[in-house]
């Protein structure tokens, strides 16, 4: 795993159908997975590297839909859940350690929306591999019911910075980008929960050959088209979706490059 502060790292999908959710996501992503020693924990394999995992939703979370979680890597999971808690936001599950792993703790920003921190105790494999990399999560989105107090939640928590922003329009209204630096956007965030009358949440994005065939795919395995394909500044295609147990993602490939 390459550990960088403040970058999404590793992303998790609790689910109620592990065995359905395996077969759908390698159909989609061109995932592997690998058994976790000790444990019903399993690995999303991109070749033979860990980009995440997913295990069936525990009892303590009934009713709790399946859903992915994404975990920001930090240098001290602690000191950063307390200063997210004088932030305004809440602890869904205390920092807790994973032997020999690192530690890891489960957080809710002051709208609601559940992201997760990780810091490890394994060496840095250095930089992940590209965005545009089939297999590799490529972009992360909050959508969420009050942006801008969101921005200054994470960007005093994590010290993102705006990268740029554009107009969606009179119903959507500003989508702001961010990243780690101002140079490189990893991630947006827009007031889109209000318009989809949903609680907010992050949607994170998974890079495949084509989003097109990848959105066909979803259809013939179950799941469902939500929004898409289209195309996105760049030339780049997108489709936001749900996995047959109702989990929501979304699909990215890179349009042609000059």
């Amino acid at each position: 795993m390459s550990m960088q502060n403040g970058r999404f790292v590793w992303y998790d999908l609790m689910t109620n159908d592990v065995e359905g959710a395996k077969r759908f996501y390698g159909e989609i992503a061109g995932w592997k997975v690998s058994k976790w020693e000790g444990g019903d924990y399993e690995m999303w394999l991109v070749g033979d590297a860990p980009i995440g995992g997913l295990m069936k939703l525990p009892a303590e979370l009934a009713g709790v839909p399946p859903h992915w979680i994404g975990y920001v890597g930090v240098a001290d999971v602690d000191a950063t859940v307390a200063k997210a808690q004088q932030l305004g936001g809440k602890v869904l599950h205390p920092a807790n350690d994973i032997p020999g792993v690192g530690r890891y703790a489960v957080l809710a920003d002051p709208q609601g929306a559940a992201f997760a921190l990780y810091a490890s105790t394994m060496a840095d494999e250095g930089e992940a591999p590209g965005r545009e990399t089939p297999g590799q999560f490529s972009w992360v989105e909050l959508n969420t019911t009050d942006w801008e107090s969101a921005w200054r939640f994470y960007s005093q928590l994590f010290g993102w910075q705006p990268t740029s922003s554009m107009d969606m329009g009179p119903e959507m209204g500003a989508y702001y980008m961010f990243g780690t630096d101002s140079k490189q956007s990893m991630g947006g965030m827009s007031n889109a929960a209000t318009m989809m009358k949903a609680p907010p949440h992050w949607l994170h994005y998974v890079t495949v050959p084509s989003a097109d065939d990848a959105a066909k795919r979803v259809e013939q395995l179950g799941g469902k088209v939500l929004n898409g394909p289209m195309d996105v500044p760049g030339g780049d295609r997108i489709a936001q979706c749900m996995d047959p147990q109702g989990g929501f993602f979304a699909v990215y490939s890179a349009g042609p490059r000059g």
